[in-house]
């Protein structure tokens, strides 16, 4: 298993103020407006994979006019600084193998808190629609007649591709991306035979704990042992760590790697093309002193 430096195109610190100076006009809202009473709206917002430099400005206006802030172990501390002063805040985090608290829990409490008239912002780590269970708590607030609205957040897969230099797609190298939960409700993890076609990039979210089942079933289905792998610790942080490797070498890896979250991997010829950018930027360091 192989570390590569490379320039870090990550802010080093958060610079609030500019946020501060935003001044764009509103926009129209996209609420999604029910037959609710009370006043009270839930806004369910991406905040992107931990660098508060990544919230959209949408999602920066909606924590500013917040009332009560629902936010998941993800969120960087720093977001929450953006909020007034007077914000209730409210921790529902979640960790894969830890006590925490139910979905069907968190659901109730955003649809208690908007019957109580406030402005509830919920606040996911990357996008709520994708492997966030927004898509959960969207389907309790419209059942319960609340307004609510979605603000979508850059996924993990896009945030730590781009902080890692690994493009998810690239001419005559990938053509299509699939993205696949290792952590999987029934334990059984999705049809290989879908994921190993040739031209695509394969991201695995939470998949540490089943790296042993993804590396048997990709290979025993036709992936290449000798397929390029990237796994990505803590993405979009300062304590961001890529590990590059291949296919066999995963299960290894991810022994070494026991416990570190968040965690991602990203699979295919892509994750060569790091390396490649790298180089070519040492060589420009080198031609410019």
């Amino acid at each position: 298993m192989t570390k590569v430096m490379q320039t870090d195109c990550r802010s080093t610190s958060f610079r609030p103020l500019l946020f501060k100076k935003v001044s764009l006009d509103a926009r129209a809202p996209t609420t999604h407006q029910t037959n609710g009473k009370g006043g009270g709206t839930v806004k369910l917002v991406g905040c992107g994979p931990s660098d508060p430099e990544l919230l959209t400005i949408k999602a920066f206006k909606a924590i500013q006019d917040a009332q009560v802030l629902v936010y998941d172990r993800l969120i960087n501390q720093d977001i929450l600084t953006l909020a007034s002063p007077h914000v209730e805040t409210i921790y529902v985090g979640k960790r894969c193998g830890h006590p925490s608290m139910k979905q069907e829990a968190i659901n109730a409490l955003l649809v208690r808190l908007a019957k109580e008239g406030k402005q509830v912002v919920r606040l996911k780590g990357g996008d709520p629609f994708i492997f966030g269970r927004g898509g959960e708590e969207a389907l309790e607030l419209a059942k319960y007649q609340i307004p609510f609205e979605v603000i979508p957040g850059i996924t993990a897969a896009i945030g730590c591709a781009a902080s890692s230099l690994i493009p998810l797609t690239h001419r005559e190298v990938s053509r299509s991306v699939t993205l696949v939960t290792g952590n999987v409700v029934t334990g059984a993890l999705p049809a290989w035979s879908g994921l190993v076609n040739s031209g695509q990039t394969l991201v695995f979210y939470m998949g540490l704990e089943k790296a042993n089942e993804i590396q048997q079933g990709l290979i025993k289905n036709g992936l290449k042992g000798e397929t390029p792998v990237a796994i990505v610790t803590n993405g979009c942080s300062d304590d961001e760590n890529i590990h590059t490797l291949t296919l066999n070498q995963l299960n290894d890896a991810a022994k070494k790697l026991k416990g570190i979250s968040p965690a991602l991997m990203i699979l295919g010829e892509v994750v060569n093309i790091r390396a490649s950018i790298s180089a070519l930027i040492s060589q420009s360091v080198e031609f410019s002193v």
